[in-house]
Formats: C-alpha cells, structure tokens, sequence
C-alpha cells in the first residue's frame, strides 16, 4: 500500500485533516502547538485506491525544545518512507520562515508533494492564499480541514500520483500493546526491535501521547506492536491532553490481545503498575511482564529468583504469568520477550476438543471432587470449552450453586497443569446439567 505523509510546522492542522481522511479521531487534536509527537498511522482510500496516512509532529528549525530536534527527526524519516507527501501551510499566519525550510527538505526530497493551504472557510481567504506561490509551487489546493471543504481536488491528484499496487488483503492482525508506568521504556523497546527510532525517546515521562500501531513480522508471526502513554495515577493526571492519553491507552488495552506489561526495575513492580497488570487481567488479555533496565540493578546471586517471587507474591492468585528481564538499551533478551509474547497470544487462542478436555478433566474431579454442602454432594459430568476469544470452560453440574471459588481456582490450576495457558486468564462457569 501506498504512504503518504502529512508535513508541515506545529499547529497548521495536519492531525485534524489526518482524523477527517481515516474517518476516526485518531490523532490527539489540541489547541496547544506540539501535540503529535510521534509519527502516526492510519489508512484511507480516495477513489477506490488505497494508501497508508502518516501524520508527522511539527517541524520546526533552531528550537530550544528538547522534543523539537526528535520530531524533526520524526519528520525525515517520514519523508523518507512516504511516496507522496502533503505539506501543509495555514493562511491565517501566511507564509513564515519555517514554511520556507520545509518547502526546502521535500524539494530536496524529490518525492511529489502537494501545497495544501489549510483554514481557507470563506472567499476573502481565497485571496490570502495566493502568497503561498512564493514557496515556488505550480498550483496549491485550498480546504479547511475542519469542515473537508477542498480536500476532494487535492485526493483526486494525490491518488492519480501514487504508485500503482496489487492490492493486499486486509488482514486483521493480532495486537500487541506495550503499557506501564511513564517512563518505563515502552517506546524504547519498540525501537530496538524494530530497529528504527519509530517513536519520540526522551528523559522526561509522558512523551509519547498517542497509542500508535506498528506492524512487526519476526519469528515467522506478524502483528500489530501499540506503543501506549504511560498510565499515572488519576490524582497526577494534571493536563486535558495527558487524561486524554491516558484514556487512549486503557482503550489500546481493551482492543490488544495481548499486553506487554513494561516495568521499570529501579521503580519495583509498585501499586501503579499493578493496577496496569489488574486491567490486563479483568480484559481477559494475555499478559507478558517485562522488568526493563535490569543492567542498572545491583545483582547478587539470587537477586532474580527474589524479584520475580515478589512480583508473583503482588499479582496472586493469578501468577501463571511469564516475566522476562530485559535491557532494552543493551538490547538484552528483547527478542525473548517478543517470543514469550506471542507464545501467550497462541495459549490465548488455544481451542481443545471437548472429548480430549473431559478425558483430562473428568477422572481428576472424580478423585478430588467438590466438598459436600448440607450433606448435598455435587456431581459435574461433563466440560466444554466455550466460542470466546479467551479461555472459558463451563462445567455442568447438578449442583451449581453449591460449587465454590477455592474449588473453581482448582479447576483453572488444572486446566493449566494440563493444556498450559501460561500468561492468559482462564474463566470457569458452572452450569446447570
């Protein structure tokens, strides 16, 4: 599929065309200059073709911000990878020194790129965007991204400049989210793997501020890595902005199918975190636990027996969870932990037949069945796997209500014992026969 990258300084209103071509808000919109840090992806199509959108942060030259030079950065490498690029000017402010350099880059680019002169909603702002020749362009399109007018001329040449492709089947890939704390190392990990600086790195937490999808084929497996916001503690929540991704990375929660849970090993596996691994786990998602910057741990010679019996002890009863050490800047065992990954994304999708489940489970309830309740015995006969996308069985019984939780725990260690769900929830019904 095509890429076409959006591109121009801070706040001209490149996320808010970006939201309008793939249909959802996507893109975080806000009123404060610099809120799209990272490069992000949608897809859209124009015409019966098809192509991938990058909305790229501002580009801005000779910047004191410490995220300024990453976005930069962000920019090329989107100019890089993009077939055709709009670049985006806004007619309230005319044409600036920045507009200039970024006129420069995509001419030095050679790529086809499209002049879109943004916030044009009336007549007399049609006049105003004729300066916008002086970036020496043949012809530039005017549209308000907030109300679409004008974006149809502009698609229509942009899609008849895009390479021609054998259309590819959608597929809809498994997802990966990668969550914790701020500052744990998230957009770190995805980098090292993917081996390019994909997402915005700095010291400072909360960075990143979308939840943005990057498609990784490793290990003969392809799926979608979401790199998250950090998620703090509702009372440190201060901005609309940061509330806002933090929202974003509950909901890249709920849609994953499997989280990588990233924990910083200076901080300890602490309540916030916990609460990370509870989301996961209530959501029914696969769960890999990741301690990152294990380099800067002082070891002795069971320090890591020691650190994963403490984070097992925090996440009882449910402790059939893989955790992985790594250091995501030495790049140590960063593969193990994608391995481990997608390991539990198959224990996820695991199906067992139902005859094979009552051969395994049947004489074990018989030798250890449920205790008796008011002289009342229960008698579960039969089992079955139940159509969820996670692990959920339904033992039938004559006596449902009489079937406790310590004895339902029993059944789930079982099932583990036997058909191994390492890293997934399993849920146990008991069911009227």
């Amino acid at each position: 599929m095509s890429i076409v990258a959006i591109v121009g300084r801070p706040n001209v209103g490149k996320s808010t065309f970006f939201n309008r071509l793939i249909q959802r808000r996507e893109a975080i919109v806000d009123a404060v200059s610099g809120v799209t840090r990272d490069r992000h992806y949608g897809k859209s199509d124009w015409n019966g073709k098809k192509f991938s959108l990058i909305d790229t942060g501002g580009y801005v030259v000779g910047s004191d911000d410490i995220f300024e030079a990453e976005i930069d950065k962000q920019v090329e490498l989107a100019i890089d990878e993009a077939d055709a690029i709009i670049f985006m000017v806004d007619v309230e402010d005319g044409v600036t020194g920045m507009d200039q350099e970024v006129a420069e880059l995509l001419r030095k680019s050679k790529k086809p790129f499209f002049l879109a002169v943004n916030k044009v909603d009336n007549s007399n702002r049609v006049n105003d965007a004729m300066e916008f020749y002086s970036l020496g362009v043949e012809k530039y399109y005017t549209l308000s991204s907030i109300n679409g007018s004008g974006t149809g001329e502009l698609l229509d040449d942009l899609v008849e400049a895009l390479p021609d492709e054998a259309e590819k089947e959608e597929t809809t890939l498994p997802r990966f989210a990668v969550v914790g704390r701020p500052n744990a190392g998230k957009s770190s990990f995805i980098n090292a793997l993917i081996g390019k600086d994909r997402f915005v790195v700095t010291d400072i937490a909360g960075t990143t501020r979308d939840s943005i999808d990057t498609t990784y084929n490793q290990f003969g497996f392809e799926f979608n890595l979401v790199d998250t916001a950090g998620i703090r503690k509702k009372s440190k929540v201060k901005e609309d902005l940061e509330f806002y991704s933090v929202m974003r990375s509950v909901r890249a929660i709920e849609h994953c199918d499997v989280a990588i849970l990233v924990c910083d090993a200076t901080r300890g596996f602490d309540g916030q975190v916990q609460n990370i691994f509870w989301l996961a786990q209530r959501n029914n998602k696969g769960i890999v636990i990741l301690v990152n910057k294990w380099d800067l741990v002082e070891k002795e010679t069971n320090t890591t027996k020691e650190f994963e019996a403490y984070i097992r002890k925090q996440i009882e009863p449910f402790v059939d969870v893989p955790i992985v050490f790594i250091s995501v800047t030495n790049k140590q065992r960063i593969y193990k932990a994608i391995e481990t990954a997608v390991e539990v994304f198959k224990n996820r999708s695991k199906r067992i037949k139902t005859s094979e489940l009552n051969d395994v489970m049947l004489p074990i309830i018989q030798a250890y069945p449920p205790p008796a309740i008011k002289a009342k015995y229960v008698k579960i006969k039969f089992c079955t796997q139940l159509p969820t996308p996670f692990p959920s069985f339904a033992f039938f019984a004559n006596l449902p209500q009489y079937v406790k939780e310590p004895y339902k725990r029993f059944l789930e260690n079982k099932l583990r014992e036997n058909f191994d769900f390492n890293g997934v929830p399993v849920t146990i019904f008991i069911r009227k026969k």
